[in-house]
């Protein structure tokens, strides 16, 4: 089998979604969880990406409380009008925040829904959300609940699609029988491959379409990341547990493999994790989560590299399922992921 990339490809979010470019850019990083970033760099990077042909933007409404946003549509008021109305927005609800920045919870209670929503098409400057989604699930509220707010939003026309996020294969099945989910946005990377088991599967068996965040797993696998690199304040990959001790070692030494693996094609480290996931097939839209305009031009590269069998042998080899060492979330995080119940 050879797996060849298009770099005009496009992709559709499941059966009922919107058609996308085949890969969309993640917004998150320009305005939280990385440390501090440059705001006219990350304006001029989604302008490459939109200019590049990328249409989908994602974000949520609690990436630098509502920062993120705010950030989006500036960038897109200065956009091309082309460009402008090609992009579609991607965006995450329901993270309770503090004023220090913490996380207390999430709120999936339909007034909430509702309440979410009138903020962030404020803060977008627009009148619909092409794709929204709860960002972890309310263990408070029923699903069903949360998905029918949305989808009085479809009906009044403020949201086009509904998605949902890191939610498992029983809560998937629940949301698809009150209304028509377009596509489930989950970690999937070569080294966070537990959707493999169940969630994907039910998902293709809804014809439900996957954006896969966190393929480059925050750049640990990127092929930049070094042992001795040191991260700064208000970067949660301090806190992350692939990043901590002999953990990190290990997971850099399944990159040193990958790296073997890149070399002999001619293409780099992140092309090939990239590359990978976008081979896993055409239901599957990775996020790249480029907050510069040379990262970006790196991973859109994924695009053009092909993936034959004897290649995606030589990865699978490197780096195998299970592989990685440390949970991809603190604890506390974990627990909030309906994916890994």
């Amino acid at each position: 089998m050879t797996t060849t990339q298009n770099p005009t490809a496009t992709r559709s979010l499941g059966t009922t979604g919107p058609t996308v470019s085949a890969l969309g850019l993640g917004c998150m990083g320009m305005s939280a969880l990385y440390g501090e970033s440059d705001r006219a760099e990350s304006i001029a990077t989604i302008h490459a990406a939109l200019d590049a042909g990328v249409t989908l933007l994602d974000t949520g409404d609690f990436y630098g409380m509502g920062h993120n946003e705010l950030l989006i549509a500036e960038a897109l008021r200065s956009a091309p009008a082309a460009a402008r109305e090609q992009a579609l927005t991607s965006v995450k609800f329901g993270a309770l925040r503090t004023v220090e920045g913490g996380f207390t919870g999430y709120d999936g209670r339909p007034a909430a829904v509702r309440n979410f929503a009138a903020y962030s098409l404020q803060r977008l400057g627009t009148d619909h959300i092409d794709i929204y989604r709860i960002a972890r699930v309310d263990p408070d509220v029923p699903i069903e609940e949360t998905v029918g707010a949305i989808a009085e939003l479809v009906e009044a026309g403020h949201v086009r699609h509904i998605g949902l996020s890191e939610v498992g294969a029983d809560t998937l099945r629940r949301a698809a029988a009150v209304a028509p989910i377009a596509d489930l946005q989950i970690e999937y990377s070569l080294i966070s491959r537990g959707i493999e088991d169940t969630i994907l599967p039910t998902a293709r068996e809804l014809g439900i379409g996957v954006t896969a965040y966190g393929v480059l797993s925050r750049g640990l696998i990127s092929g930049h990341f070094t042992r001795d690199r040191a991260l700064g304040p208000g970067d949660f990959r301090g806190m992350s547990p692939r990043f901590q001790g002999e953990n990190l070692g290990r997971n850099l030494d399944l990159v040193d493999r990958l790296r073997e693996v890149a070399e002999a094609k001619g293409v780099t480290v992140a092309q090939t994790a990239i590359a990978w996931v976008l081979a896993q097939g055409t239901d599957i839209v990775p996020l790249i989560g480029a907050r510069r305009r040379d990262r970006l031009a790196e991973a859109l590269g994924a695009l053009a590299v092909t993936l034959d069998a004897a290649d995606l042998a030589a990865i699978e080899e490197a780096v195998p399922a299970g592989a990685a060492s440390g949970d991809r979330y603190p604890a506390a995080q974990m627990a909030h992921l309906d994916s890994e119940h």
